[in-house]
């Protein structure tokens, strides 16, 4: 006959030589709790429609097609939402979110958001930690989803310090960084490839000759990268990089240990280190992307379609539209796709504000110009 040990107990078999030790962790209440919060998660999904796909006016004799995939229209107002809905999902089926026990992230805004949105949906504490630069409107939202900010001086200290409460919490570090390119289902599922690829169908070019994005993590630009190498598109994949971030060094220099000793001023992408989530090897190409660039691309967009974003949509449009010029220089006729990654709004004191600029020393007026003489005569100055 065996015998059955419980959590804690401790005791032989009578009638065997060697005991049997059986542990039996599956506690129906905390069953019935992690059912329900995945099915609120899932739930979230099936509510929230696909964000839609913008174009951005060229002259059509040029032949290319410039596309914005809006993710500032997801429920929490970025990219990210569709990031944390993946992390919530691996650390609910893992086993590593539990009742009561706090959800701590380091995350430079968009993320936290997103992160505090799903936190209180499953009705566990959230805690953002963040760069104390990070923007008002930002902690204002994470704050509003009922979570907490916990400020660092030094971004790079962001880790060890998320690290330390989940520690001192019992708490579960999500740890986007490490995380984020194995959460999502990057062959299908109504990833953000598989929804770009549904919503081109009809067009012109349905096969984008180049997808450019931006990397926080790395999870968006591994995901993409995948999905079309695994449905075998011939789309080449583009990441633009912020001043003050390691990756563009780190993949040009095949330098996996790459660092920046600075943060980035683009807020959500750049990194100080190469992060595990970035896919070095399944990225086509890298541009380095000035950050007055940045801000003269998403006014740009401002006065080309009426929209406002954050500075990581400057990033990529600028990146996306050097690409349309060598196309156009070619003669080459396609589509380009780059995301809307978040809402302007949440940066009117950074982005749109001239005084953070003269703050920041930053003259974005000979990239404005390069912009507008671009778009009027289709070459690129020099």
């Amino acid at each position: 006959m065996n015998s059955t040990v419980q959590p804690g107990a401790t005791g032989a078999d009578p009638g065997s030589a060697t005991p049997t030790l059986d542990v039996d962790r599956s506690d129906p209440v905390h069953r019935a709790w992690l059912n329900e919060a995945v099915r609120k998660v899932q739930a979230d999904a099936n509510r929230s429609a696909d964000t839609h796909l913008l174009g951005f006016p060229l002259p059509p004799e040029w032949g290319i097609d410039l596309y914005l995939k809006d993710e500032s229209t997801h429920p929490t107002g970025s990219l990210k939402h569709r990031l944390a809905r993946s992390l919530f999902l691996y650390g609910l089926c893992n086993g590593w979110i539990r009742p009561e026990a706090p959800v701590i992230e380091a995350s430079s805004g968009s993320t936290a958001v997103s992160e505090a949105y799903f936190a209180g949906l499953i009705g566990v504490p959230f805690i953002a930690v963040m760069p104390r630069t990070t923007s008002r409107e930002k902690c204002r939202l994470i704050e509003f989803h009922g979570a907490r900010c916990h400020f660092v001086d030094d971004p790079r200290k962001m880790y060890e310090e998320a690290a330390a409460l989940a520690e001192q919490t019992g708490g579960h570090y999500m740890d986007q960084f490490t995380y984020a390119e194995r959460a999502t289902d990057w062959r299908g599922n109504n990833n953000i490839a598989e929804s770009v690829y549904s919503q081109l169908r009809l067009e012109r070019h349905p096969v984008p000759t180049w997808i450019v994005a931006t990397a926080g993590t790395g999870g968006t630009s591994a995901t993409i990268a995948r999905y079309v190498r695994y449905m075998q598109h011939d789309t080449r994949i583009c990441v633009a990089d912020p001043e003050n971030s390691c990756f563009f060094d780190g993949w040009k220099n095949r330098d996996p240990h790459a660092t920046s000793d600075r943060g980035s001023r683009i807020e959500g992408i750049g990194r100080p280190r190469m992060e595990p989530s970035f896919v070095a090897g399944a990225i086509d190409r890298m541009m380095k992307v000035p950050d007055a660039a940045s801000v003269a691309a998403v006014r740009a967009l401002d006065r080309a379609i009426g929209r406002k974003a954050g500075g990581s949509t400057g990033t990529g449009l600028w990146s996306a539209l050097k690409i349309v010029a060598e196309m156009a220089d070619q003669g080459r006729r396609g589509s380009v796709v780059t995301l809307i990654c978040d809402p302007g709004e949440r940066y009117l004191d950074k982005y749109y504000s001239d005084a953070w600029l003269a703050e920041q020393d930053l003259d974005i007026t000979p990239y404005a110009r390069a912009i507008d003489t671009f778009l009027n005569s289709g070459h690129w100055p020099d």
